[in-house]
């Protein structure tokens, strides 16, 4: 098998296109609050920092954004979210074949995401890809989530690998900064939900597509030797 042992994934905007979902809900209790919705494109900038903070941000885009009012709107949004997970939500093309190949060569697989953990697991099992991760780390798993590193190294610790032997992939600038804290390479990829210039982010590699990411894995392997 060789390096790396353990691959850890980001979900949302790596290995799903969950934002016509998200967008979907958002708008689905902003409407319920009487409020106007907001366009999936611009939905796309608020994703990453877990339910919450989106519903904060489509808040105070339309309006008022008060805590109390935010916490009663999450809550709404994760009762649906999990009622629906996955109606709109699709993996990115080579997903499921690529997930397959990692595990046939024998590298222990995990999630590392900032989505509530409860919705994570709906999502993961609504599209199929439960079966693949040995360990799912979602954003209220523990008290602190992405970029802080502490989740990336839980599902390590969960896989029962050291961080030297791991490599973490993502989309968007909290994985690049929780696998440089972790002391962990980063590959990112080049479709997903970062707000900030790819090439200002530290990583090992960008990949256009998700399938590239095997002949990556195995060029930055050689590197190492």
């Amino acid at each position: 098998m060789g390096w790396p042992q353990a691959v850890v994934f980001d979900l949302d905007g790596t290995l799903i296109d969950s934002n016509p979902d998200l967008a979907r809900l958002l708008n689905k209790v902003l409407t319920e609050h009487g409020r106007s919705t907001v366009d999936e494109a611009r939905v796309r900038d608020f994703v990453g920092d877990g339910v919450a903070k989106l519903v904060e941000r489509g808040f105070a885009t339309t309006g008022d954004a008060s805590p109390e009012l935010c916490r009663a709107a999450t809550r709404r949004f994760l009762d649906c979210y999990e009622a629906e997970p996955a109606m709109l939500t699709r993996p990115y093309r080579g997903v499921a074949e690529t997930l397959a190949r990692l595990k046939d060569e024998g590298r222990h697989l995990a999630i590392c995401t900032n989505k509530a953990d409860r919705v994570t697991h709906a999502v993961l099992k609504a599209l199929g890809l439960d079966g693949f991760f040995g360990a799912v780390i979602g954003g209220d798993t523990l008290p602190v989530k992405k970029p802080d590193p502490a989740p990336l190294r839980a599902a390590i610790e969960r896989l029962e690998v050291a961080s030297a032997e791991a490599i973490m992939v993502g989309d968007n600038e909290h994985d690049a900064a929780a696998a440089a804290a972790a002391g962990m390479p980063c590959v990112l990829v080049a479709y997903g939900y970062a707000r900030a210039p790819l090439a200002s982010l530290p990583s090992a590699a960008t990949i256009e597509r998700f399938e590239d990411l095997v002949p990556v894995l195995g060029r930055l392997a050689s590197a190492r030797s």
